[in-house]
């Protein structure tokens, strides 16, 4: 670069790499100061080499198979048959470029090799490798570990449920009094289990949660893929991505991938007309298998070039210093640590009862049960966003299920499964709840199918799966996923319940009682009503965490959110036996309040 750019900007250029170490060439292009093609040009014309733009390179010129040409994007060397014989085309990067300038010097020339910008690389593997990509997003986990996917089976599975069904309805049919004594017996142990789980993350101290580890000087800060899926999101971009630029974290160590889908203009046009930095790349999701977010993320994951990858959401809004604190976590511990959960809020509590409501189970969940989990080496279902990963671990496992709607549960399951551990961060992402009953509605039958396949798909093999993460985290998993969807489903027969025990205890005589009934139901209803009132605790203690108790009001219309939990769990079941991987999209940037713009007012 001496004798293109002034000394000075050369000099400053060449402090900043040294100061967070990275190579030189990320600072220019990160800065502004040069197009990445416009380095690589004057690279290859200091190192005496052909450059090379890929983008009249015919496919037919690469002997890569389509899913060995994936590879590439990580390699980054793409090889090709030329007119003067084979050649390999170099997208250098980084230090990258220094080890190329060094096999130059050493000898003399590099006559096989010519240079591409990597930016140039991956559209070329995204144009001619486009089926294989979205056939590795969307079977790649399934062709790997088939019995960890939700992916369809050659039978439909309405005709699989069908003989269950018959026959839990004959043994009703057959003995009525047996079976609803036999379900009011399981649903109360299942109540009673749900309790004491909650409440040991209850008394779980605060201070063994937040123990934090020491920060990272900026030259050992790693690289950080982030990744966006977005679809029909252009109202929320232009937020999103203020909130990605506001991180604190050296920009040149940043790698940013939009995924959006290809027939999505509005959300294109509106990250185009941001005019974004080098870092920030839009990636097209091929149009194969389900328009799913994790086969988007797989599709991603496969341009990923950091060692660390997170996962956002358009309208999240994580704190600055989120991605600097994961790192730290990272760093400390073993390499067995697979993922950190960074904590959930919900931003717009003003907008409704819902949002309020949504505001103080993220905060139970989030904010208690969680940390709880994880202080007590629990499995822990994650949360569908502000996901930390180390890049390698996430790509062993498989990535995520593109058929499983619930893909952060099931995932935070399968990395179980492997021997990998997952924590919790206190730093916060805040997040845009659905404040009317209709979008809600749709978000809760989604999170309910996805637990209802995520417990089926794991539950396959259950003595592998109780070997694979341990009795105590098998247990936890079931009360946690299992039981928050059994508990959901019999709302109805709960009422039920409690109106017979009342009928029973204030008109019925004492002669015409059945005792037996009257104890079972009434240590039921015991049991049940425990469980809801420590839901309500535990809701309580995560506002109280938050600085947010006066919202606890809202935890007296818990009743009616449980009829609606109710209604949205049998829809669940419904779209499970005939429409198991549909997505409902949940819309965002409609939020009319937030709690971090009054508390940046403050």
């Amino acid at each position: 670069m001496r004798g293109r750019l002034p000394p000075s900007v050369l000099a400053g250029v060449e402090a900043r790499a040294i100061e967070i170490g990275v190579g030189a060439d990320r600072v220019l292009i990160d800065a502004g100061v040069m197009s990445e093609e416009d380095y690589i040009r004057a690279l290859a014309q200091w190192l005496r080499l052909p450059f090379e733009a890929l983008e009249h390179v015919p496919r037919a010129l690469c002997p890569l198979s389509d899913t060995a040409l994936l590879t590439a994007a990580r390699t980054p060397i793409l090889p090709v048959e030329l007119g003067d014989g084979p050649a390999r085309i170099v997208a250098p990067r980084g230090m990258a470029v220094r080890l190329l300038i060094k096999a130059a010097r050493t000898h003399q020339s590099l006559p096989f090799v010519r240079l591409a910008a990597p930016s140039a690389l991956n559209r070329f593997i995204a144009r001619h490798g486009a089926v294989a990509l979205g056939q590795e997003a969307t079977s790649g986990l399934n062709a790997r570990y088939p019995m960890l996917s939700s992916a369809p089976r050659l039978a439909p599975r309405a005709i699989w449920m069908a003989p269950l069904l018959g026959l839990v309805a004959l043994i009703t049919a057959l003995w009525p009094a047996v079976t609803l004594n036999a379900l009011a017996l399981v649903l109360t142990a299942l109540f009673i289990g749900w309790t004491i789980l909650r409440l040991r993350c209850l008394f779980v101290p605060v201070e063994a949660m937040r123990r934090e580890a020491p920060g990272l000087t900026d030259e050992a800060l790693p690289l950080y893929t982030v990744i966006v899926a977005l679809y029909r999101e252009a109202p929320s971009v232009r937020g999103l991505v203020s909130a990605l630029k506001a991180l604190d974290y050296p920009p040149e160590k940043v790698d940013v991938k939009f995924v959006i889908e290809a027939d999505d203009r509005e959300t294109r046009a509106a990250l185009e007309v941001l005019a974004l930095e080098p870092r920030f790349e839009i990636i097209f999701a091929p149009d194969v298998g389900p328009r799913t977010k994790p086969k988007a993320l797989n599709v991603a994951l496969a341009f990923a070039r950091g060692d660390l990858t997170v996962i956002y959401d358009a309208e999240d809004r994580p704190e600055p210093d989120q991605l600097r604190r994961a790192a730290a976590m990272f760093a400390q511990a073993d390499d067995d640590l697979a993922c950190v959960q960074a904590a959930l809020t919900i931003d717009n509590t003003g907008d409704s009862w819902l949002a309020a409501l949504f505001t103080a189970e993220y905060a139970g969940h989030f904010d208690v049960l969680l940390p709880g989990l994880a202080t007590s080496n629990l499995l822990i279902p994650l949360g569908g966003t502000s996901n930390h990963f180390r890049t390698d671990r996430l790509r062993a496992v498989g990535g995520w299920d593109p058929y499983n709607v619930t893909e952060d549960a099931d995932l935070g399951t399968r990395l179980a499964r492997f021997g990998l551990k997952t924590t919790t961060l206190s730093s916060t992402t805040y997040e845009e709840a659905p404040a009317r009953l209709g979008p809600w509605l749709k978000q809760r039958t989604r999170w309910f199918k996805g637990w209802m396949r995520t417990s089926i798909v794991h539950m396959r093999q259950p003595l592998r799966f109780a070997r694979d993460i341990g009795g105590a985290s098998f247990l936890a998993f079931h009360l946690t996923l299992a039981g928050t969807v059994l508990a959901a489903l019999v709302q109805p027969y709960l009422l039920f319940l409690f109106g017979r025990l009342l009928i029973e205890e204030t008109i019925m005589l004492p002669a015409e009682m059945d005792g037996g009934v009257s104890v079972l139901v009434a240590t039921h209803a015991i049991a049940a009503i425990s469980g809801y009132v420590t839901a309500a605790v535990l809701a309580l203690e995560g506002l109280r965490r938050r600085g947010i108790r006066r919202t606890g009001w809202v935890l007296a219309l818990m009743p009616v959110y449980w009829a609606l939990l109710s209604v949205a769990a049998w829809r669940a079941v419904f779209q499970l036996l005939f429409k198991p991987h549909y997505w409902e999209k949940t819309p965002h940037g409609l939020a009319r309040t937030s709690r971090r713009a009054q508390r940046g007012q403050r």
